[in-house]
């Protein structure tokens, strides 16, 4: 058995789906879990959506009536014949979503981000699956939320490892007696009271890996609209290489610290059950792409991943006391009750300074509790620039006309945490 995951940009239109297709055809030649994402920019459309339902921040009935216009087109493009069924249960969908946005909001901004955001997923899974059925590549659609079973933190929910490896065996297994392709959704899971909770920015890489483990799946393939893993981004630097092959050790590494091309939890439960995850192009699904696994080479060139967007904090006692142990675990408690992730970490005497990403929802709350029992200093806007196998001309050669304001080395990797010289 094997796992394919495909992204947004794999199905962000009725061609795009279509290829999709045609990748199956060729590569899903045994059983085969397809895990799909949202289409297209569609999370970012939800999001907004989101924030007019619960913040008032615009009108969200317009921006709901945007989300459901695009899908309909592409729906129309793959099915001319208006009276098929997939018009009624993708119709069906988003009156769900009309229902949640007629009341006020009840739960917290979390929650409720989940209980919207989900219909991404749902919404992109049905159009494929209906597709693929009428073109008669035969398979069955399955809803993620009753096999990945997490607990109640919503945005980042954590998965019950034992639960959802019975939920799995028991109600996704059977279904391949009938069909050698099951469609499911990536990002979205369940909890034991029937809300919809997800697992992260970008994690439907994650959802594919767990299925992959639960399952005892011989390998994971993510399909992307790139070569493999790269060894930068090319939206940030020009002549990016391919990576043929990387170790499991070295691609956490990368997506610890940043990098895209998959999800930072997406390891784990790969390396340990040795699964080999593949990365290869959906543009091109006959390259070899990048292997990841057991063993693989370490990262022989330069890796360079840049994040936008960031947050500088500088945390000092307010009464000159030593940054200790105690104010330590003070600090870090704060972080783990908002959610923070730390991307970069220095202390001294009194002074604790990270980097991390700017999150309204959850950096705002988080300086302002800190704020209680310290004196905190930050910059918003503030670029990360994280080096593997650095060299000092590297490095001058990426921060021209940037103003340092934190760098960090070890000896495989350099952090900088930067501006633009005004």
């Amino acid at each position: 058995m094997q796992v394919f995951k495909f992204g947004g940009a794999s199905v962000k239109d009725a061609a795009a789906v279509k290829n999709v297709a045609e990748v199956l055809k060729k590569y899903a030649n045994k059983p085969t879990v397809v895990v799909i994402s949202a289409m297209g920019k569609t999370t970012n459309g939800l999001e907004n959506l989101v924030n007019a339902y619960f913040k008032k921040t615009g009108n969200a009935e317009s921006e709901l009536q945007k989300i459901k216009d695009y899908h309909f087109q592409i729906i129309s493009e793959l099915f001319p014949a208006k009276n098929h069924p997939v018009y009624n249960e993708i119709e069906n969908t988003f009156v769900e979503l009309n229902w949640i946005i007629e009341d006020e909001p009840v739960g917290s901004y979390n929650q409720e981000y989940d209980q919207i955001v989900c219909m991404g997923e749902i919404i992109s899974t049905k159009i494929v699956s209906a597709y693929l059925n009428e073109i008669g590549v035969k398979n069955k659609w399955m809803d993620a939320r009753g096999i990945i079973q997490t607990d109640n933190t919503y945005r980042e929910g954590k998965v019950n490892y034992e639960l959802s490896e019975s939920l799995v065996k028991s109600q996704l297994m059977p279904q391949f007696d009938n069909s050698k392709i099951v469609i499911t959704q990536g990002f979205i899971g369940g909890t034991s009271e029937n809300f919809t909770t997800t697992l992260g920015r970008e994690g439907s890489d994650y959802t594919a890996a767990l299925l992959a483990y639960f399952t005892n799946a011989e390998s994971v393939t993510i399909w992307k609209d790139v070569d493999g893993v790269l060894n930068a981004d090319p939206k940030w630097f020009k002549n990016t290489k391919k990576i043929d092959e990387l170790s499991y050790y070295d691609a956490i590494e990368l997506t610890y610290y940043g990098a895209t091309v998959i999800h930072p939890k997406t390891i784990k439960p790969l390396q340990n059950k040795n699964i080999p995850l593949y990365v290869k192009s959906f543009l091109n699904p006959d390259k070899s792409g990048t292997i990841i696994h057991d063993g693989g080479k370490r990262l022989p060139i330069p890796g360079y991943i840049f994040k936008v967007n960031q947050m500088l904090i500088s945390i000092q006692p307010k009464d000159f006391s030593f940054i200790a142990e105690d104010n330590l675990s003070s600090i870090f408690e704060l972080f783990s009750k908002y959610g923070v992730k730390i991307h970069v970490m220095q202390n001294s005497a009194i002074n604790f300074t990270v980097c991390t990403d700017y999150d309204e929802q959850k950096t705002v709350p988080l300086i302002d509790e800190l704020q209680k029992q310290f004196k905190v200093l930050y910059n918003t806007g503030v670029e990360l620039l994280t080096i593997r196998n650095y060299d000092q001309e590297t490095i001058n050669k990426l921060t021209e006309n940037k103003n340092i304001l934190l760098e960090l080395k070890s000896r495989n990797t350099a952090q900088l945490v930067m501006t633009d010289i005004q």
